[in-house]
């Protein structure tokens, strides 16, 4: 595999705190583009993410280092001081409050190293009433506006099939992250970060919530991202389909193509965007009628050789046999250690074209550089035994 010499990350150290998806996802990202990452892990536990189940922890925590010290002693707290004072970021993902309680809040982290950049990424953040709320991504989800923008014309709420918010913050807070390091390491002054994940939902959410309930004042008819002819149809085999004809050539195309079947398709009153969005759901019904009539592969083999926008809906393991997927080699396997099994690993979905060697390790067993990294800070072989004997580390 090709070394990521050529990321200003190559030379970061990142201290990661956190636990679970949001942060472990920030940190994996950042790892898999060249950073060194320190999983601090509480000894006799780990990470929540290992209870949970090992292709979650797998999945999340890849290219990174894990080092289990018990920061409830002095001795764990002050190996942690020392980490801090020549590491470039520090994440931590717990309620507001926490990190203080422990010595580390960002005044106590910034009084052993200006330069650091700390980032505190947290549900709801770190003011407002609802920071000290508990919440998981439907929550989010749910207060920042996302089930209150329509999307099909027979719109319900369901949630998404990933933890869509949950990444939403972890996207926000690597970005904002890759600048802050950046910067901090030309001026070495550090700054702190509150990325909240609802905040990160909502910038996605409320632009949309706002056109649909205030611009379009909830009428469907004049909502532009409710498009009767961009939507998901199921198939006479039970299958399911996904099609965008709101472009109104690929429309004339379908047309065209079954008018000896569906000659309503080619009728005036559908002739244009705007004339189908003024019948959203006569448009849907008919569409729905259609795409009825035929099996998946009736339509894979007649909308194949075509350039409309369509694609079948990959709901099992014949999505890892698509060509398209295997042809961007995105799924590879990571070799397990003493406590993980071998992992089934997707690649960071960027090709750089200097190369990126982003499966460099798998991930850690719990504790499984403490050794190397303690010893990195000057630690003597015995002083390291000693500290283990003593459930420290």
């Amino acid at each position: 595999m090709t070394a990521n010499n050529w990321s200003f990350l190559n030379d970061v150290r990142i201290i990661d705190m956190s636990r679970l998806l949001p942060g472990p996802m920030t940190t994996q990202l950042l790892a898999d583009l060249g950073a060194e990452v320190i999983k601090i892990e509480e000894p006799k536990e780990g990470d929540t993410g290992r209870v949970l189940g090992k292709d979650m922890f797998a999945r999340l925590n890849r290219n990174k280092k894990s080092l289990t010290v018990n920061l409830k002693t002095e001795e764990g707290k002050q190996i942690l001081r020392e980490l801090l004072a020549s590491a470039d970021c520090l994440v931590e993902s717990f309620r507001p409050g926490a990190m203080e309680r422990l010595g580390f809040s960002y005044e106590d982290v910034k009084a052993i190293n200006p330069a650091l950049v700390y980032c505190s990424l947290s549900g709801y953040g770190q003011t407002g009433p609802y920071a000290n709320r508990a919440g998981h991504d439907i929550d989010f989800l749910a207060l920042s506006g996302y089930f209150g923008v329509p999307s099909q014309v027979n719109d319900k709420i369901a949630r998404p099939k990933v933890r869509l918010s949950d990444y939403a913050g972890s996207m926000y807070a690597a970005l904002s992250l890759s600048v802050a390091i950046a910067s901090a390491k030309q001026s070495k002054v550090g700054q702190y970060l509150d990325v909240a994940i609802l905040d990160a939902m909502t910038a996605w959410s409320a632009p949309l919530l706002r056109v649909a309930h205030e611009v379009c004042d909830s009428d469907p008819d004049r909502m532009p991202f409710v498009m009767p002819d961009n939507d998901i149809f199921a198939t006479a085999d039970g299958e399911h389909l996904a099609i965008g004809l709101f472009e109104n050539k690929f429309w004339k195309q379908m047309a065209e193509m079954l008018s000896g079947e569906f000659p309503q398709l080619s009728e005036e009153k559908y002739a244009t965007t705007k004339l189908r969005n003024q019948r959203k759901q006569e448009v849907n019904d008919l569409l729905a009628e259609v795409f009825a009539s035929k099996t998946l592969d009736q339509w894979d083999a007649l909308f194949g050789p075509t350039d409309l926008p369509w694609a079948p809906v990959l709901r099992d393991m014949r999505f890892f046999e698509d060509p398209h997927i295997r042809a961007r080699d995105l799924m590879h396997t990571l070799p397990g250690n003493d406590d993980q099994p071998e992992s089934f690993q997707v690649r960071y979905p960027v090709k750089f074209s200097a190369g990126l060697d982003d499966l460099r390790l798998p991930p850690p067993d719990k504790g499984e550089h403490t050794d190397e990294i303690l010893g990195g800070l000057g630690m003597s072989n015995e002083a390291i035994t000693t500290l283990r004997n003593r459930d420290i580390i």
